[in-house]
């Protein structure tokens, strides 16, 4: 691990995201897996089933972020269209991976109707692509270069991470804690904003709640070093009790 932040990108595709029928779940289980490989999650757009919206997308975040990953799109139905788009954005052919389909032949042998067209689908990989592993349903996701194409199905994808844990070159995880004030945001900007200045390696975030009829704030701190973190925290906690407030250490 380096001082080196390493970023990454995230296209989410599909119009069921877009229409509200399916809630996506993938971004937060993507951030939060990318921020203990020590990357972090830059960036994230939403884009329907149309290749050259996807086309656009791939092209800006894999050449703006150290790391792409997609969601959705790459199962075995006409609207499944990833694999097409990816291939176009890298200017290379779609193919039909050995491996892939091996694996497949082997999942579907055992299932009504087998190894038919449709399944066959999956086995479709831009070329030069490798495989990413999926204990889940047997079709595998897909890496090309800093490409990583996933399922949209939450828990396929959650394995294919499981996959990638540990494979992927990265920087210092990012480190947070959390402090929670029953105060409206507003009348602490000015410590939030003097605390953080004084720590220039540190960010604060401030995430305001309405609760039991009572305005407050959990204000998150992070940093990738252990020892910055606490000092800004404890500046944070002082900065607080010396105004009057009161505060929570954990957040509310």
């Amino acid at each position: 691990m380096t001082e080196r932040i390493y970023t990454a990108g995230l296209v989410v595709i599909g119009d069921e995201i877009l229409s509200g029928r399916t809630h996506d779940k993938n971004i937060a289980q993507i951030a939060s897996w990318l921020q203990v490989q020590g990357i972090r999650l830059s960036e994230v757009r939403v884009v329907p089933d149309v290749i050259e919206r996807i086309v656009e997308a791939v092209n800006a975040l894999r050449e703006g972020y150290d790391y792409l990953f997609t969601t959705g799109g790459i199962g075995p139905t006409h609207d499944d269209i990833t694999v097409d788009a990816v291939a176009a954005a890298l200017g290379v052919e779609v193919v039909i991976h050995p491996d892939a389909r091996a694996i497949l032949e082997k999942y579907y042998a055992d299932k009504p109707g087998g190894l038919n067209e449709a399944r066959l689908r999956m086995a479709r990989v831009p070329e030069g692509a490798e495989l990413i592993p999926n204990r889940m349903s047997g079709a595998p996701g897909i890496k090309l270069g800093n490409i990583h194409l996933m399922a949209g199905v939450p828990h396929i994808t959650a394995g294919m991470l499981d996959a990638l844990t540990g494979t992927l070159e990265g920087g210092l995880p990012l480190l947070a804690e959390t402090i929670g004030c029953w105060t409206p945001e507003s009348e602490v900007a000015d410590i939030l904003r003097q605390v953080e200045t004084a720590h220039e390696n540190c960010q604060i975030g401030s995430y305001p709640f309405f609760r039991e009829g009572r305005v407050g704030a959990n204000f998150v701190v992070r940093s990738t070093s252990r020892d910055e973190l606490r000092s800004c925290v404890d500046s944070l906690c002082d900065g607080l009790a010396t105004a009057g407030f009161d505060f929570t250490p954990g957040g509310i």
